[in-house]
């Protein structure tokens, strides 16, 4: 059965020449469903991305470190967001949440549609090094987990096997979430290499082993006795406290004009959905005024 909290487990299988980490993120995307309202393809979409997203994180040096990912595609979902930090605190959101598309021919969602392949994936990790990394790697077919194998290649030059899956049942809940992530090591030979490729078939559809087995059943494939496990959440960094920072920064002028519009300032969350509202004598004691 699926975590009730999402959970990555990590560890090294053949010979020790390949990292291998199993995640089941059926949690973090019924929470990702919940805050955005999201179709069953645009939570497909979005779900498999922050599962992907999950993964680069764990590897992060610390709490502090964090990262962003980027799916442009040009499909009908429109632009997806993600982002963690080094503590697998993961948020993300998709521009169109409630895209609704048909299946395809064999009666999957088409998350390829909905993501499109007109465009890129793209990885900015800080460290804390004051000099970010930023990659960027063409998308291949806009199914998510071939578009992050061609974004380790070609923009971190790792030869990575990846399956990922998220199965939405008929209410529009997740009943599995997760995904498959085959990491062979430096100088990890040819033969380790095709084995790698060759294992990773076998998790086509990664989703329903997570719903029925849960995370668990792919380390007994792979004889893994010893994974480290972490928890992985769906937990925001925005706050009452940035949005006022962010009305601060706009300027006086600028917030009395938004506030006459509209009667209020909104600041908007797009990760977490959620809206920060403030009205005219918040704004005041904001600018150090008596309202």
């Amino acid at each position: 059965m699926p975590q009730t909290i999402s959970k990555i487990y990590k560890t090294l299988v053949f010979d020790d020449a390949v990292s291998l980490a199993v995640l089941d993120t059926t949690a973090l995307v019924n929470e990702a469903i919940r805050r955005h309202q999201l179709s069953p393809v645009a939570a497909a979409a979005l779900g498999r991305t922050l599962t992907a997203t999950a993964y680069l994180a764990s590897w992060l040096k610390d709490g502090e470190s964090s990262l962003s990912v980027s799916v442009n595609g040009g499909g009908a979902g429109g632009k997806i967001g993600a982002a963690a930090d080094g503590a697998l605190n993961v948020r993300g959101f998709i521009e169109h949440p409630d895209v609704m598309l048909p299946p395809r021919a064999d009666g999957k969602l088409d998350v390829g549609s909905c993501v499109g392949k007109r465009g890129t994936l793209t990885v900015i990790r800080d460290d804390g090094a004051g000099i970010p990394f930023v990659g960027t790697s063409e998308l291949v077919s806009g199914e998510i987990a071939e578009d992050f194998s061609a974004y380790f290649l070609t923009s971190e030059q790792r030869p990575t096997a990846i399956a990922l899956g998220v199965k939405i049942a008929p209410d529009g809940v997740c009943a599995g979430a997760g995904g498959v992530i085959l990491q062979p090591l430096p100088g990890a030979d040819e033969e380790t290499l095709s084995r790698t490729e060759r294992a990773i078939g076998a998790y086509s559809a990664i989703s329903s082993v997570i719903e029925r087995e849960g995370a668990e059943r792919v380390l007994r494939d792979f004889g893994a006795e010893n994974a480290d496990v972490r928890d992985v959440l769906f937990r925001c960094h925005c706050s009452r406290e940035r949005a006022a920072s962010a009305i601060l920064a706009m300027g006086r002028a600028e917030a009395e004009s938004i506030l006459r519009e509209e009667g209020k300032i909104a600041v908007h969350c797009h990760y977490c959905n959620t809206d920060h509202t403030f009205y005219e004598e918040d704004v005041a004691r904001l600018f150090g005024e008596n309202p």
